[in-house]
């Protein structure tokens, strides 16, 4: 009894030191996991999104190449691989690093999402690209090309409620950040603001004052900045040329571009690709990337027709209006909210919905609303070189070229029809036809005459040469003549063989002598 009462139990001692000892495992565990977190984070990427909406395939890649060109290049300095661009179907993808101004830091790793068709069905795919982290870090850019400028104002409203379309289906709290998101960037890049375009701080001069909004500007945000990009620029010379464009043409391409983009704060470029232009620096500030060795300023200009550039927060009716007189800003602006008031997608004139037909246009102005801005637009701006194609067809729209399609089956019984016609035509032909064409022969060298040419300095008689050879020819195809009586008397006379044969003995006979004379025998 008194060893069990001096027994103790070693599970309280045992448990309190393991628990110990436990703690300071997980807090070494802890301490170590903190510290590799921030390192990692220290690392990481800052994501930017580019979701670059219309164009072709062709087009997209350009853009591409010509946004990244000096990071493709040191890529291949590096012997890398640069990244394959899949856009052929549906929603593509691709991305590129954005390094410094020393090609050594990796600055932002931009994805590109690539979207050629603004067909309705293609909202569902991007729709999982706009969350509340990536909302924030996401630039919308539209292509257009300069070898169709009256399309632009109708893609650009298709691509518009597309994307009004999506922005709506999205949840609350994506809403509420896009919001914020407008907010800061009605405030970007303004003269006189505290924020510059990169989102960085800005420095204040005496006497900048922020100035307020004006009118038209912001009264469509997205809650997605925006920016605008006319590619092949160079093509402004053709148009001048081939369909007589003049400059008042072009500035009033401009004048309805930037007056429907100042309603949403977007920005827009000119393009060529085969000169420098600031896209990569208008792209990359609008994302909010911007070196730490090397800032490049963005400049506006508005006056080179084939280099303009308009950052956002920067244009005003004041300016449009300047540019060419007698254009009416407030009209288009207000035909331009008309434009993204009606349904997408917009039905056809028999009541479908065809995923072309707002590229391409409504012959029978099913898709022209009232006062709206690409009616106006598509009335001032026109392609010229089907005017006579129109007036053959008595046609008076000018975005399409229509043939009427005839059904298979009356189609190849009317073609059999002619061919059978064709064919008995071509059994009465050919019945005449030797006469035909030796009459034809004799009427031609009639009129032509005799041919002549001149060969080693003498004149020769073309027709008399070529009757020559035809003579020459013949001759040496003919039998050769029959011998006369006697000579085949001869030929045929017996010849005497004993002659021959005694004769051709005794010379066999003879013996040679001593002196080499030959004695006969």
């Amino acid at each position: 009894m008194t060893a069990n009462s001096n027994r103790f139990s070693t599970y309280t001692t045992t448990s309190v030191g393991t628990g110990s000892e436990g703690k300071k495992d997980e807090h070494k565990k802890d301490m170590w996991s903190s510290m590799l977190d921030s390192v990692a984070s220290g690392k990481r990427l800052p994501e930017k999104n580019l979701l670059v909406l219309g164009g072709s395939v062709e087009s997209q890649r350009d853009f591409l190449e010509a946004l990244s060109s000096n990071d493709r290049r040191n890529l291949d300095r590096n012997n890398q691989k640069t990244p394959p661009i899949a856009n052929s179907f549906a929603l593509g993808y691709t991305y590129y690093n954005v390094l410094d101004a020393d090609q050594e830091d990796v600055l932002a790793r931009i994805s590109l999402y690539l979207l050629t068709s603004p067909a309705p069905s293609f909202a569902s795919l991007i729709k999982p690209l706009l969350t509340p982290q990536s909302i924030p870090n996401t630039l919308i850019v539209i292509l257009l090309d300069w070898s169709q400028p009256w399309l632009w104002m109708r893609q650009l409203r298709e691509w518009l409620l597309l994307l009004r379309t999506v922005i709506m289906s999205l949840s609350l709290e994506c809403k509420e950040i896009m919001e914020e998101n407008m907010n800061s960037w009605r405030d970007r890049g303004r003269t006189g603001g505290s924020i510059n375009l990169d989102g960085t701080g800005a420095v204040a001069n005496e006497g900048d004052v922020a100035l307020p909004l004006g009118p038209g500007e912001w009264d469509d945000a997205l809650g997605l900045p925006l920016c605008v990009v006319c590619q092949n620029s160079e093509r402004i010379d053709y148009l001048e040329k081939t369909q007589g464009w003049k400059e008042e043409k072009f500035d009033l391409v401009l004048q309805y571009l930037r007056t429907v983009l100042l309603r949403h704060g977007a920005s827009l470029i000119y393009t060529t690709p085969s000169m420098a232009s600031p896209l990569q620096t208008l792209i990359h500030a609008s994302l909010g990337i911007h070196s730490l060795l090397k800032r490049s300023p963005l400049k506006a200009n508005v006056i080179d027709r084939d280099k303009i550039v308009v950052p956002p927060n920067w244009d005003s009716w004041g300016k449009i209006r300047v540019l060419r007189d007698g254009f009416d800003v407030e009209l288009v602006s207000e035909g331009w909210s008309i434009d993204l008031d009606q349904p997408f997608p917009m039905p056809n004139s028999d009541g479908t919905h065809d995923p072309n037909h707002a590229i391409k246009g409504d012959a029978n102005g099913a898709d022209k609303p009232e006062a709206s801005a690409v009616t106006l637009y598509e009335e001032q701006v026109q392609d010229t070189s089907l005017d006579a194609l129109q007036l053959a067809q008595g046609n008076n729209d000018t975005n399409r070229l229509e043939v009427p399609s005839v059904d298979t089956q009356a189609f190849l019984a009317n073609q059999l029809e002619r061919l059978e016609q064709q064919k008995k035509a071509d059994d009465k032909t050919g019945k005449d036809h030797s006469f035909a064409q030796s009459a034809t022969d004799d009427m031609i060298s009639d009129h032509i005459g005799p041919v002549q040419f001149n060969m080693g300095g003498i004149q020769v008689d073309a027709d008399d040469m070529v009757q020559r050879l035809k003579d020459r020819q013949a001759y040496g195809h003919s039998p050769e003549p029959l011998l006369d009586e006697e000579s085949q008397l001869e030929e045929g006379a017996q010849v005497d063989t004993d002659t021959l044969a005694k004769f051709f003995g005794n010379l066999m006979n003879r013996k040679p002598t001593a002196s080499g004379g030959v004695t006969k025998t």
